[in-house]
């Protein structure tokens, strides 16, 4: 990410709600509790705060809505620290850069 930033690229969180794996994760949740969002909201804006280019997906029109609901609302340093701090490499797809 920071490579890209660097050289002027812009980068897609792709499958940024992780196809929905992590929507429950004990860590995320008294995070998105603090700011009165869910955990789905909470990792829409952490990607938006790192000037990724997010493209969430759903079919229900209730998380269409909630997904786009992200704008009034910035997630605090402290917590941005945190929740990058989560980062376990978590693949949701295949992997170009690992050979299978």
């Amino acid at each position: 990410m920071e490579f890209c930033q660097k050289h002027r690229i812009a980068l897609e969180a792709y499958s940024p709600l992780t196809k929905g794996r992590r929507i429950n994760d004990p860590k995320l949740i008294p995070i998105a509790g603090k700011y009165s969002k869910t955990t789905a909201q909470i990792l829409i804006r952490w990607a938006l705060q790192h000037h990724l280019i997010v493209i969430p997906k759903s079919a229900k029109l209730h998380r269409i809505e909630e997904n786009a609901n992200v704008f009034d609302f910035n997630i605090s340093n402290d917590d941005m620290t945190q929740l990058d701090a989560m980062n376990e490499n978590y693949p949701v797809a295949w992997d170009p850069t690992h050979e299978p």
